[in-house]
């Protein structure tokens, strides 16, 4: 069928699987009942969607799914009515989905470079689906670093992922927790103070950074001390969106819009829009 392009009503998808991360936290993998194969629309790694619960409302989502070779899904915390409603769902319910959205972190325009990534709890939700994509293109890159923190072990998102991660040539992978629990050897303690320890490439060096307001400075102050440049440090802005397309301006900072002109930024134009985070 001809390629789906309608901004303001949902297409309706099917549940297909239901995968428990950890507490509170699933991922919904999903069909579009009315495109061939119910293959997802085209999208870029960092975009997001407005997703519909029918009867409890609509929230915006990110994209945790590569855009190459990965089965389209969302990862959903459980933190309010809309979420709630989605978690008590089941195989075969359907939900609506607008969209994607949004500018994407970049890719072509990072080829050649070292990428690291650091990721604070479910801030690796938004961060997989490029991490993902640059995996599946690593000739295309230099070194390759994760560093991902969690308060526990059972709080370590996608378990599968990072069983794999661990194991994948020329991907360096980094994993504390806040605090040393029996059976637990690997690094404890917040996920910035692993930075200075390993060694990090700052030349020709980007860097991809998710996580709680906390983590998120300590690991800009890390980063920009060891000279990795404001322009070259990018996130994404987990602000309110209720449309998606710019249209109730809900999600305006300064001069821009959350959902249209990002939810990526470089930390530099964060500091410019004077942004909180």
């Amino acid at each position: 069928m001809s390629e789906i392009n309608n901004l303001t009503i949902p297409e309706i998808v099917t549940i297909d699987e239901i995968k428990d991360e950890i507490v509170e936290v699933k991922t919904f993998y999903l069909s579009f009942d009315a495109r061939k194969g119910g293959e997802a629309p085209k999208f870029t790694s960092g975009q997001f969607v407005m997703c519909t619960v029918f009867g409890a409302g609509e929230f915006a989502v990110s994209l945790p799914t590569c855009p190459e070779n990965d089965r389209f899904h969302l990862t959903v915390r459980r933190v309010g009515k809309v979420t709630n409603a989605l978690h008590e769902l089941k195989p075969g319910d359907k939900i609506g989905i607008r969209g994607p959205f949004g500018n994407g972190f970049p890719f072509d325009e990072i080829k050649g470079k070292n990428v690291i990534y650091v990721a604070g709890g479910i801030g690796l939700i938004p961060l997989r689906s490029s991490i993902m994509r640059v995996m599946q293109n690593k000739d295309k890159f230099g070194r390759v670093l994760l560093f991902l923190g969690a308060r526990t072990p059972q709080e370590l998102m996608y378990a599968d992922s990072i069983k794999e991660w661990k194991t994948a040539p020329g991907f360096e992978t980094n994993i504390t927790i806040d605090n040393p629990v029996p059976g637990w050897d690997g690094d404890v303690g917040f996920v910035h103070t692993l930075i200075k320890k390993k060694n990090i490439p700052i030349e020709n060096t980007v860097a991809f950074v998710c996580g709680p307001p906390m983590m998120f400075n300590a690991v800009i102050k890390e980063l920009t001390e060891l000279g990795i440049g404001e322009e070259n440090i990018i996130s994404t802005l987990e602000r309110h969106m209720k449309c998606g397309i710019g249209k109730c301006q809900h999600c305006a900072i300064g001069r821009t819009l959350v959902c249209t002109d990002g939810p990526v930024y470089t930390y530099r134009q964060i500091k410019t829009l004077g942004e909180q985070i």
